[in-house]
């Protein structure tokens, strides 16, 4: 049965049943709620699985459609590389090949809606992880990265005695990224004698992206006391650019808890000061759960699901566990 037969048949059963369920994935769930419905297949496309964070997203996902769907379901994990029309396509292979699940970490939050619209008209069940996105997706789980960008950059505030010089090294235009800035500005907006010298540099989420923006930024600003990183790769490239340039006088905060980060800051003598962490495994544990239990009939009782970042520093860096 082709897709289009099988979004019709979804359509029309939907309309006669009493117990609607929009976001399942064929004739007979969109009917058997509160029944077992097998989960198959899941599809994860990803911005980039350069970066491991989302390397432990994509295992993750493995893990958890495994424990819900056992050893024979199928889990497709593909990397987007931040290209919109190149996860577009990914989308529409996933429907071609009959996903139940489609886990989304969108490249771009509104560009990627008339692909997420598909996906639903075709009976696809669609949970956006680590970002939003737009075009009905049926749940989104994600860090709190407004709040990531407020206690990073709260820490440089209180550090800085509420005066200094700021970078921001930004990253791709994600609504994730965007919060994290925004949490961020809105933190630093408080004090009059903290000046952003520079937030429009996009380090691309990497770590050569975060060496390449941060060797630029040390040529251009003479005095700079504190680096706010979009993400770690980005944050600890921007520390390998310092130690080439031979600076210490400033220091770096980010956002993950990645492992290369937590072990940066562990330094004594090393100027990364602070990570605001995330939880990769969790976020896709929990976007395959919630996936499966709208598989089954079970709606979440919010589509919206923010995880509570934490701030690692040197001082309790000690009992950090990592990802």
């Amino acid at each position: 049965m082709n897709v289009k037969r099988i979004a019709i048949l979804a359509s029309i059963l939907g309309l006669v049943s009493t117990a609607v369920i929009g976001c399942t994935n064929n004739s007979q769930n969109a009917e058997s709620k509160g029944t077992d419905a097998k989960l198959r297949a899941v599809g994860f496309t990803v911005g980039d699985l350069s970066n491991p964070f989302f390397v432990v997203m994509g295992q993750a996902v493995e893990t958890a459609a495994k424990k819900f769907g056992g050893n024979n379901v199928k889990v497709i994990v593909a990397s987007s590389a931040y290209d919109l029309n190149l996860q577009t396509n990914q989308i529409e292979n996933f429907i071609a090949a009959n996903t139940d699940i489609i886990v989304l970490n969108a490249a771009d939050k509104s560009g990627i809606q008339p692909a997420v619209e598909k996906a639903k008209q075709a009976g696809k069940i669609v949970i956006a992880v680590d970002t939003g996105a737009d075009g009905g997706v049926d749940a989104t789980i994600t860090t709190n990265n407004v709040k990531a960008g407020e206690l990073g950059c709260q820490y440089i505030a209180d550090r800085l005695k509420g005066k200094g010089n700021v970078v921001i090294v930004n990253g791709p235009p994600v609504e994730s990224v965007l919060q994290r800035v925004s949490g961020c500005e809105k933190v630093l907006s408080k004090y009059p004698n903290i000046k952003i010298l520079s937030k429009n540099q996009n380090a691309e989420g990497s770590r050569d992206g975060g060496l390449r923006v941060m060797t630029d930024l040390l040529t251009t600003f003479p005095k700079i006391d504190a680096v706010f990183a979009i993400n770690d790769p980005s944050g600890v490239g921007a520390e390998l650019a310092a130690n080439q340039a031979r600076r210490k006088d400033f220091f770096i905060v980010g956002v993950d808890g990645a492992p290369e980060a937590i072990k940066a800051i562990a330094d004594k003598n090393g100027i990364y000061a602070a990570t605001a962490t995330q939880n990769p495994r969790g976020m896709a544990t929990e976007a395959v759960k919630v996936g499966n239990d709208i598989l089954n009939g079970k709606k979440p009782s919010t589509s919206t699901i923010l995880l509570t970042p934490n701030l690692i520093t040197k001082d309790n860096v000690s009992t950090e566990k990592g990802w």
